[in-house]
């Protein structure tokens, strides 16, 4: 049996090093050489193996264990979800009711940046936390690009807006998970993220109207942008202190379209009109209240599904003893179950779940056919054609994504990533200034939060007794860190190219991001250290 180690080299710092050259290998060959997604993800794919095998030590067995389990992982679920949110967007478009969409977005404003707000920024907090997984970000690119924005554009702006709601995302699980792995109340991180990150929500609205726009944007919009500011921080804000994570994307993102809708329609409008240069003007499409509904319905049964498939009640169906338990299949890695041990002591159980009828792509797979049986325009040649034009677009962004899985499941099981994260952690007490980074790390690796609170929550937790900190604002700001990479993340990145038709651009959209996402860990990073101090 291979013992994992976080020090192979006897020294932690020159192992966190030598742990973080895939990381640093795929940001140069995007950044600085501009390389395709996929060859600079298969260029650190080769340098994650190396690191593994002759840093590390991780048996060839285990390093394939640990690579199946990635590619099995991008396939099912993430793959599913990808493919199914697409397709229903898609579906959508070729119904021909996306007219009615855009007139209703026209109906609001016709101004790109109040449109941001709403689209981006409001309805895509309202779709990360009904499904999560990059759904929003697929969905909200692709709708800007239909609404005339640039593709390049489009994708930053979604990437960038994702920030304030990414940490709740699926019914709030990257919340409940960090308290579950961690040993904390749920209430008490959930009121610890409102500390930690809410101060940065606040400021989301007025760094994406500032990227549109610049300063000028902001003084001709800013009863728009303090308003759905206000109504999104306070409600988010409320539910995460009062009732927990679960509905705080929801009801924020719900509130702030509520609030952008009757603004526009009863109180104000821009007195200049923002559009990008070459934007078409949109079209004048006078819609009855019933057709803007009909228009919409995909993402309200889409909504209305994922909640059905997050309720406890349905969830217990398919957990251990459930009546449809057996429908829930834990295939175990061979390389890695029972032939890996931890640094503790433990004995790795790797398992892979195939989950075909629970799982959430199958929730809009559901919403996907609901959609289609209502809409009388739409044939099964639509069904099929959509289909088919999803899977062709979305290919080589599903590629990267399988790639850097991979990649990522190998970091974790060779003790790579918990090697960058320890050696950060040995700073003693300036730890709370460095504590985001851990997370950012987690989530560019892993491209999720759930996943970063899964690795990083209790190293987070052991560390912040050790410096008498707050566990709970630690592992807070593990997961505000791992929010921001959510921005540049090689997973997010390939989901936001395929929607809006760059793949094989990656690295134009990560050089468009990647500031963004560096200034946002450099404020939550200065602010989670001011906290431990304010608190102690």
């Amino acid at each position: 049996m291979w013992v994992q180690t976080t020090d192979p080299l006897g020294s932690l710092v020159l192992s966190a090093l030598v742990a973080a050259i895939p990381i640093v290998v795929f940001l140069v060959a995007l950044v600085g050489f501009r390389l395709s997604g996929l060859l600079a993800g298969l260029i650190a794919l080769i340098a994650q193996l190396l690191v593994a095998a002759l840093g590390f030590g991780m048996p060839l067995t285990a390093v394939g264990g640990a690579g199946l389990l990635g590619l099995l992982n991008a396939v099912w679920p993430i793959a599913y979800i990808i493919v199914m949110a697409v397709w229903l967007y898609k579906l959508a478009v070729a119904s021909g009711r996306f007219d009615v969409i855009r007139s209703s977005i026209g109906g609001i404003s016709t101004d790109q940046r109040i449109q941001v707000l709403l689209i981006s920024f409001a309805f895509g907090a309202f779709l990360e936390g009904a499904a999560g997984f990059g759904v929003p970000i697929a969905i909200c690119a692709a709708l800007l690009v239909q609404l005339g924005f640039r593709p390049l554009r489009a994708a930053m702006i979604s990437l960038v807006a994702n920030a304030a709601a990414g940490a709740y995302g699926a019914i709030g699980i990257p919340v409940i998970v960090g308290a579950q792995v961690s040993g904390l109340e749920v209430q008490e991180l959930s009121r610890a993220m409102v500390l930690v990150l809410q101060p940065l929500t606040v400021l989301i609205p007025f760094l994406l109207v500032i990227i549109l726009d610049g300063v000028r944007g902001l003084r001709e919009t800013w009863p728009a942008t303090l308003l759905v500011t206000i109504v999104f921080s306070g409600v988010q804000a409320g539910v995460l202190w009062f009732l927990g994570p679960e509905l705080a994307d929801l009801g924020a993102g719900l509130a702030a379209m509520v609030a952008l809708f009757l603004l526009g329609r009863v109180v104000w409008q821009p007195r200049r009109v923002h559009r990008e240069v070459g934007a078409p003007e949109p079209e004048q499409h006078h819609a009855t209240l019933r057709e803007v509904i009909a228009a919409w319905s995909p993402f309200y049964i889409l909504t209305a599904v994922i909640l059905v498939w997050s309720l406890p009640v349905f969830k217990n169906l398919f957990a251990a003893g459930g009546p449809l338990s057996a429908l829930v299949f834990a295939v175990p890695m061979p390389g890695l179950t029972g032939s890996v041990q931890t640094p503790g002591g433990d004995v790795v159980t790797a398992t892979w779940s195939f989950t075909p009828v629970n799982a959430t792509g199958t929730a809009i797979l559901l919403a996907v056919l609901v959609s289609f049986w209502t809409t009388p325009r739409l044939r099964a040649g639509d069904l099929v054609w959509t289909l088919a034009e999803t899977v062709r677009g979305l290919w080589r962004a599903l590629l990267l994504i399988a790639i850097i899985l991979v990649l990522a499941n190998i970091a974790n099981y060779s003790g790579g990533s918990a090697s960058m994260g320890t050696a950060l952690a040995a700073v003693g007490p300036l730890f709370p200034l460095l504590a985001p980074i851990i997370g950012w790390i987690g989530v560019f690796l892993t491209g999720s939060v759930v996943n970063n609170n899964t690795l990083f929550a209790p190293l987070q937790v052991a560390t912040a007794e050790q410096i008498a900190v707050d566990p709970a604002l630690l592992v807070a700001a593990n997961t505000a860190g791992g929010t921001a990479a959510k921005v540049i993340s090689p997973q997010s990145i390939a989901i936001a190219a395929g929607a809006v038709g760059l793949a094989g651009r990656e690295s134009e959209i990560l050089r468009a991001s990647i500031w963004y996402s560096l200034g946002i860990l450099a404020a939550v990073c200065l602010w989670g250290g001011l906290l431990s101090v304010l608190l102690l």
